[in-house]
């Protein structure tokens, strides 16, 4: 069976009646032409994804009836990717790989080398390219996206809350090369990359 067309619905609509509404619903009526009786699949970006059949297609909302949901199990290994601040068509390509691996959270950090300014607070387009991401991938998980414009100090001061916390480096001289079980150990890990 081919894969189903995927669209995201946040927590709170996952409810009857369930209804996809704003873009998405844009997308699956007037972008791919879905109509009434065909199944698609949704997604909540917390763990929650089922098959859904369509039951009705109006021009900026779709209704919907369950077919089997699910719900995957939370992450026994968290892992968080702080990475510097880089241009647009760097951070999209690593909101996608990020999504794809099952990252958690990412941090957008102001780095000395940064291109550009981190906003205060996470941009909305930022989680539209994770929900295309997550698509596309099949992850029924979202990252948490968040900015911290105080720059190192700010993400070191984040790392108590991790159980792991490392500054990846590419130099081979650097000293402890990580393992995978460095990485995939249960608790949470904070992975900290620059910009460049």
């Amino acid at each position: 069976m081919p894969r189903l067309d995927a669209f995201h619905l946040p927590p709170e609509g996952w409810r009857e009646p369930y209804v996809l509404t704003g873009g998405e619903a844009v997308h699956l009526a007037r972008v791919l032409r879905k109509k009434a009786g065909e199944t698609v699949r949704l997604f909540d970006g917390q763990g929650r994804s089922g098959e859904f059949r369509i039951d009705a297609v109006a021009r900026d909302a779709v209704r919907l009836t369950p077919l089997a949901v699910r719900r995957e199990p939370e992450p026994e290994t968290e892992i968080w990717l702080a990475v510097g601040f880089a241009k647009s068509a760097r951070r999209g390509y690593f909101l996608e790989k990020a999504v794809e691996l099952g990252a958690c959270g990412i941090v957008f950090w102001q780095a000395r080398r940064s291109q550009g300014k981190v906003p205060n607070d996470a941009k909305e387009g930022w989680l539209d390219q994770a929900v295309a991401a997550a698509k596309q991938c099949g992850a029924a998980r979202l990252p948490t996206i968040l900015s911290a414009p105080g720059g190192a100090a700010e993400v070191a001061a984040m790392g108590g809350n991790y159980d792991r916390r490392y500054v990846l480096w590419e130099d081979a001289e650097a000293g402890k090369r990580l393992a995978t079980r460095d990485m995939t150990a249960p608790g949470r890990v904070l992975a900290v990359i620059g910009p460049e």
